[in-house]
């Protein structure tokens, strides 16, 4: 196991797609520190930004301990392998990954899971607008996999969702499931307006207060 702690607070955004499990295997920690990020506009090796460690424990892959809030794209297209973040974690986390896990104990940005095809990512805090979206002028968002969100998540999570389940236990914003084709959402608690807006397939749960139904639904029944 790789164990990574942040050597200051991030002032800028980190670009470190190579927190990934499948970059780190077989690599020594030397190999793992001279690893190539962005801090801003400027190019570091991964050893400036962290204090890489390994540990005997073979699971979890990667271990982060500190506030990761300002690294972006942390197990972005990820296989396999697990990552465990103990602190707050930044935009894209998962984004596009196709297996493994993610855990976070905190609060996670924007566009976690987007495009995400398997794998899963539970999330023990808040969770940014774009939760298993798509991005910009894509058409397919979550297409496989599992999400779990013991917080809220913000709005526009789940746009063209194709696929995958997402369990939210808090509340969810607007335009959750927006142009939603198939797959599964539950909501515990309240979501926002316009769910399920444009959507031609799927299920949508919500078990709580639901703001407003869209025009275009109809009520077939209400179940305890």
């Amino acid at each position: 196991m790789i164990v990574l702690t942040p050597l200051r607070k991030f002032q800028f955004p980190v670009m470190a797609e190579c927190i990934n499990s499948g970059v780190f295997q077989g690599k020594t920690p030397d190999e793992i520190s001279s690893l190539s990020v962005w801090e801003g506009n400027r190019q570091k090796r991964l050893g400036d930004l962290f204090k890489v460690e390994e540990d005997k424990a073979e699971s979890p892959n990667i271990t982060i301990n500190g506030d990761v809030g300002e690294v972006r794209r942390i197990g972005m297209g990820m296989k396999d392998g697990d990552i465990v973040i103990h602190g707050e974690a930044g935009m894209h986390l998962g984004a596009k990954m196709k297996g493994g896990t993610i855990t976070v104990h905190g609060d996670v940005g924007g566009w976690a899971g987007a495009e995400m095809k398997g794998g899963e990512i539970e999330i023990h805090g808040n969770a940014d607008d774009y939760l298993a979206s798509s991005y910009r002028g894509s058409s397919v968002g979550m297409h496989g996999g599992k999400i779990v969100v013991h917080g809220n998540i913000g709005s526009d999570a789940a746009v063209f969702m194709h696929g995958g389940t997402i369990k939210i236990h808090g509340c969810a914003g607007q335009f959750l499931g927006f142009r939603m084709h198939d797959g599964t959402i539950y909501v515990e608690k309240e979501a926002g307006t316009r769910v399920g807006a444009c959507m031609t397939g799927g299920r949508i749960i919500v078990a709580g207060f639901l703001e407003e139904v869209m025009p275009t639904f109809t009520i077939d029944s209400v179940k305890p």
